[in-house]
């Protein structure tokens, strides 16, 4: 019986099987580590703080980036009614 029936089907080939084995699981590895990166980011990706609106991608307007610092302490009253005057102008 030729070859013992085992192996991979690559006859006198054992060197460049084993390279293209090698390549394989390589490909394979790198295949699953590229997908876990993505799925991380897919499912991590955070709106930022303030900076879009969680439901859809679009910017937020002033006056609501206005009213998350005023609401987060980051402005005064007096500072708050001021920037919110500048932005009605």
């Amino acid at each position: 019986m030729m070859g013992g029936g085992f192996g991979y089907g690559l006859g006198n080939f054992g060197l460049v099987g084993g390279l293209i084995g090698l390549l394989v699981n390589i490909a394979i590895i790198v295949g699953i580590v590229v997908l876990i990166v993505w799925t991380v980011q897919k499912f991590s990706r955070s709106s930022g703080p303030g900076l879009q609106t969680g439901s859809s991608n679009q910017p937020l307007s002033a006056r609501d980036i206005l009213d998350i610092r005023y609401a987060r302490g980051e402005l005064t009253r007096d500072e708050y009614q001021t920037k919110l005057g500048d932005i009605l102008k």
